[in-house]
């Protein structure tokens, strides 16, 4: 058993001697590998630091090179900026030499010029003191001899074109007239006072005579216009000489049948809003006519004045129909013999505007509108023109006298006119503008074929007395002023309202 022990003891001794010897073997190994280690390192380190100084001096030599041409390049710029320098300077120094020259010979050119003026004036006094005539006298004395050499050669070419042109002129205007009417001839000839306007049924004729006709005496109060419901079976019949105011009324009735609903207050609404479309027609219409025309820049004001001509009639005859018509012969006539086209257009086209005026502005109508024309600013060309379209004032120019020629040649034309008509409006106006002659008058009104004047007053400034004296006044005058068949009615109407508005 001691033996035993003794033999693990000494087991464990050895065990313990190899593992110590095992681990000094392993530290003498690793400080070995360390050793290779670390002097692979030291020779790889030394090869990279070699290389990097190998690298180095390569890269200081490459700089050193491009320094080395980058010098040499500056050199070569600076040798060929100074050659260029000293070119520059040769060649100012070239040109102080030339300019001097010139100078010179400007010098040399001025002092022969001076000689030459000096020879020429000595000898002009040779010549002056030979001739015993001064230069001016010299050529008066040679005007008037070439003028009594060739005096009487002129006198006959003159004459020969004066002939010659006699000749030819009429024949030339006759062709141009003639080929200026047959382009734009037509019918514009419409002699009447009334518009008929279809009712829908017997039933409607009630309504717009109103309770005890105070609706039809409203709407003719508001338009002026004379209503006759009773005269043409189904048919109403509106009559009244200024076209506008017919208008206005037969827009109106249309209205107030399409609505249906028919009574005092409601046809004072209806009347003011079938003016507004009337303004608006009004407009539209002077625009075509322009536009048809062809010009432009006609001021707004002239065209709405020139679309009323629309609802207005001369003899008969639709003025804008008419205006428009002379214009359209007026431009060709004014290209035919070289005339101002578009002064020439204008001119014809306002030539009547005054008419659209005539019955608000005492004057004859030419005058009315070349005052109208020349407010709004349009040329003095245009405004005589339209001033001088009739006898009383001179035509100076050309377009006034195509303006002159274009008016008779459209009136005169068979069918053109039909004169009745006119002396029936003519009448109609007067006897308006005798009775808005006198003070507080709102608006008058000539009806039934101008066997009535009706008269509204401001009820402010004209009371019931007075009211009665004015009839008789605008009665008198009436008869001491105007030839009329039969009698004439003069109705003043004096209307008071009071107007308040429940909130």
């Amino acid at each position: 058993m001691i033996e035993g022990l003794i033999a693990a003891i000494i087991g464990v001794l050895a065990g313990v001697g190899g593992t110590a010897v095992y681990e000094k073997q392993k530290r003498a190994g690793g400080k070995h590998k360390a050793d290779q280690t670390i002097a692979e390192a030291k020779t790889k380190a030394s090869s990279i630091v070699l290389k990097a100084q190998e690298e180095a001096l390569r890269l200081a030599e490459e700089a050193k090179k491009e320094e080395t041409d980058r010098r040499k390049a500056w050199e070569r710029t600076e040798t060929r900026l100074a050659e260029r320098e000293t070119n520059l300077d040769n060649k100012l120094d070239e040109l102080d030499r030339r300019a001097e020259g010139l100078r010179g010979q400007e010098d040399e050119v001025e002092s022969l010029k001076t000689e030459i003026r000096d020879i020429r004036t000595r000898q002009q006094e040779k010549l002056e003191k030979i001739a015993g005539l001064k230069k001016k006298e010299a050529a008066e004395k040679l005007m008037e001899m070439t003028e009594r050499d060739i005096k009487q050669d002129l006198t006959g070419l003159i004459s020969k074109l004066q002939n010659d042109a006699k000749e030819t002129a009429e024949e030339q205007a006759q062709v141009i007239l003639v080929s200026a009417m047959e382009r734009m001839s037509s019918e514009v000839t419409a002699e009447r006072t009334v518009t008929a306007i279809k009712l829908t049924d017997d039933e409607m004729k009630g309504r717009i005579i109103g309770k005890e006709g105070r609706n039809i005496q409203a709407l003719q109060r508001a338009t002026g216009v004379d209503i006759m419901v009773d005269d043409t079976p189904g048919m109403i019949i509106l009559s009244s000489f200024d076209p506008l105011r017919r208008q206005v009324a037969r827009l109106t009735l249309e209205m107030l049948m399409k609505d249906g609903r028919i009574h005092p207050g409601r046809i004072e609404e209806v009347v003011a809003k079938a003016e507004k479309e009337i303004e608006k027609e009004v407009i539209r219409s002077g625009e075509d006519a322009a536009r048809e025309v062809g010009v432009v820049g006609i001021p707004k004001e002239m065209l709405q004045l020139l679309g009323e001509l629309k609802f207005r009639t001369s003899y008969g005859q639709n003025v804008l129909m008419h205006s428009t018509e002379m214009a359209h012969m007026a431009g060709l006539i004014a290209e035919e013999i070289g005339a101002n086209v578009r002064t020439t257009k204008i001119a014809t086209l306002l030539h009547d505007i005054g008419k659209a005026v005539t019955h608000k502005i005492e004057g004859k109508h030419h005058h009315i509108g070349a005052e109208l024309a020349r407010k709004y600013g349009m040329s003095d060309e245009i405004v005589h023109a339209i001033e001088a379209h009739h006898d009383d004032v001179d035509a100076t120019t050309v377009e006034a006298l195509i303006v002159r020629v274009c008016d008779a040649l459209s009136a005169a034309r068979p069918g053109a006119r039909n004169i009745s008509a006119e002396n029936f409006a003519e009448r109609m106006r007067d006897l308006e503008n005798i009775a808005n002659g006198f003070p507080g008058i709102e608006k008058s009104f000539a009806i039934s074929a101008g066997r009535e004047v009706r008269v509204i007053v401001r009820p402010e400034n004209v009371d019931d007395l007075s009211a009665i004296k004015l009839a008789r006044d605008i009665a008198n005058k009436i008869e001491s002023t105007m030839q009329f068949p039969g009698t004439i009615k003069v109705n003043v109407i004096r209307e008071t309202r009071a107007i308040e508005f429940a909130k």
